[in-house]
């Protein structure tokens, strides 16, 4: 059995499932905001499932950030309190097994790459767009990590091929100005409409409205395609894989699955484009299930 953890900010979640994938159990519990109380809810999570299932499980974990190739402590989460803790040895000390820990991105592409929207596929990029951007890779159903821990690290690096009203681009909180989540991501998306008519809008908001007939939503949402289709294409150039997976939630603009591969293709390098672009199979399930597929 494999069991897998979500460990979000305000939530924590547990999904066990079979050896062909299947889900047999799933809880979730609040996230505690302190560090020993997260450690106490995670090993209570899991002495619940195993007790009900009456079997033990490997044990995967995503977190937003990761673990630093330097300290073996986790960095750059978004849940403060677990920044610079041991998170993976204290886990298992507590637990008394090994425990694999990956970000929530790289959990999401292996979930959708196992038998999510790209099952079968040999190059997988799976991108999470939605308050951040993020991505990871999976090839020959194996997560590539890379010697630095940083494999897919997409959302900061610059917009591709920008046009001079892009230079040098919003600051973004790594420290660098226009890296691609500053543009990409739902608050960037927002802030392109409030720049550019001086209105704040969400993006499910800009979406509908477009779809409503307003000229200036949909040039918003033309900008926009434009940028995330340069975007994607740099990563085709680089990576040339068979299917990138969207998930997050500006996964769920529906037109982007026909708008992108019909604007990328001029930035690629090649004469044909054959990569795929799908919606994730699993939305949300998508980063607890990749935890447990850690364990091939």
């Amino acid at each position: 059995m494999r069991l897998g953890i979500d460990l979000g900010g305000t939530k924590i979640e547990i999904i066990a499932m079979d050896e062909r994938g299947g889900e047999v159990l799933r809880r979730r519990v609040s996230t505690p905001q302190d560090y020993p109380g997260t450690l106490r809810a995670i090993a209570d999570l899991m002495r619940q499932a195993e007790a009900e299932l009456g079997c033990s499980g490997t044990v995967g974990i995503g977190t937003p950030g990761g673990i630093s190739r330097v300290t073996g402590r986790l960095m750059n989460s978004n849940s403060l309190h677990l920044n610079g803790q041991a998170i993976r040895q204290d886990l298992e000390a507590l637990l008394k097994r090994e425990v694999r820990i990956a970000n929530d991105a790289n959990c999401f592409a292996l979930s959708e790459a196992a038998d999510g929207a790209a099952a079968g596929a040999a190059v997988v990029f799976g991108v999470i767009i939605g308050t951040g951007t993020g991505a990871g890779i999976v090839v020959n159903g194996r997560l590539l990590t890379g010697l630095n821990g940083i494999a897919g690290e997409w959302g900061h690096n610059p917009l591709s091929w920008p046009e001079d009203a892009e230079r040098p681009g919003p600051a973004c909180y790594c420290g660098r100005h226009g890296c691609i989540e500053t543009f990409l991501s739902g608050p960037g998306m927002a802030k392109l409409q409030r720049h550019d008519t001086g209105e704040m809008l969400e993006p499910e908001a800009i979406v509908a409205r477009a779809a409503a007939g307003d000229a200036l939503c949909e040039l918003t949402l033309q900008r926009y395609e434009n940028r995330l289709a340069r975007s994607l294409a740099h990563v085709i150039n680089i990576l040339d894989p068979d299917v990138i997976v969207l998930g997050g939630g500006m996964s769920n603009i529906g037109r982007l699955y026909e708008n992108i591969p019909r604007l990328w293709g001029r930035y690629v390098f090649s004469d044909q484009v054959d990569t795929r672009l799908v919606r994730n199979r699993f939305g949300d399930s998508s980063g607890v299930r990749g935890a447990a597929w850690l364990w091939e």
